[in-house]
């Protein structure tokens, strides 16, 4: 069985295990799925010429039952983040910030940047060199309409070195946070939500988080607790979650005015209706928008 976990902070210099793997499932996806929900040309060459080989040569190592839900849920939350980016383009959003970027590839394939869309991929400093050596290793070329900008959570401010790389904080910003909330304490979730609410009207946020296990049937409790082990053994373990009522009332109250929210079932009618595959997600995984 492959599992795939998130997107992680290191502070060694040495390349994100967990960012790794969530790229190989996307490219997994490019191959194993039918349609593709979420095409990303980028998403197998920026493994790497020895792990693109490995996953072309054998997809199929990351098709068990649950890394297929696995990979469902980072498909969806990716289309659900990049649909969002598009409606914020069409009504004159022109800056894009990717919060805990790992691997992320938008920035390599940017459908907007004849519009003028600027992307600020912002990770911890150690996770940015091993990207760019990933990238130049790739031959995958930086496009000018791309920033790196590095963030160490526990010294930098993130409004400080957004601005330090070119964000104008006076222009409305669209933000991705995918894979990252599960991962911190609930304060950290808290803030960073509280910094994008104090951004420009018309901006906003989409991101993941997981609702907890009192709000779950008893086989979504089940699967739940066994991947939660999993990802605990990993060294990795889930630090928050929410309960999806309150939450939006929380949402609210730091300033928010607009609050789209999916949980699995929503996101399966939107992204995986009358597949033939059976791809589909569920459990406690759930997507918000949230717009100033």
């Amino acid at each position: 069985m492959n599992t795939t976990s998130d997107i992680n902070i290191i502070q060694t210099g040495e390349p994100s295990r967990s960012a790794l793997r969530v790229a190989t499932l996307r490219g997994a996806h490019q191959l194993l799925d039918e349609p593709i929900v979420f095409e990303d040309p980028v998403a197998l060459p920026i493994l790497g010429a020895a792990l693109e080989a490995q996953v072309r040569e054998d997809p199929f190592q990351y098709n068990d039952p649950l890394s297929r839900g696995l990979r469902a849920a980072l498909v969806v939350r990716s289309r659900a983040a990049e649909d969002e980016l598009a409606r914020a383009v069409k009504a004159g959003v022109r800056q894009y910030v990717v919060l805990g970027a790992g691997l992320d590839t938008f920035a390599y394939r940017n459908v907007h940047t004849p519009q003028g869309l600027m992307v600020y991929e912002v990770d911890h400093p150690s996770t940015q060199v091993w990207k760019q050596r990933q990238l130049a290793e790739t031959g995958i070329r930086v496009p000018d309409s791309m920033r790196f900008v590095p963030v160490d959570f526990e010294r930098d401010s993130l409004g400080e070195q957004l601005a330090a790389s070119g964000l104008r904080m006076d222009q409305p910003t669209c933000f991705s946070w995918l894979g990252v909330t599960v991962y911190l304490e609930r304060e950290a979730v808290i803030n960073t939500l509280r910094f994008v609410a104090g951004m420009p009207a018309g901006s906003s946020v989409t991101f993941d988080y997981r609702a907890p296990p009192a709000t779950l049937n008893p086989i979504e409790r089940v699967i739940d607790e066994y991947l939660r082990r999993i990802i605990t053994d990993e060294g990795e373990p889930w630090k928050c979650h929410f309960d999806p009522v309150p939450f939006q009332a929380e949402l609210n109250a730091l300033g928010f005015t607009s609050i789209k929210s999916w949980d699995a079932a929503d996101l399966n009618a939107r992204y995986l209706a009358r597949r033939k595959d059976g791809l589909r997600t569920g459990g406690a995984f759930r997507v918000m928008c949230a717009g100033v």
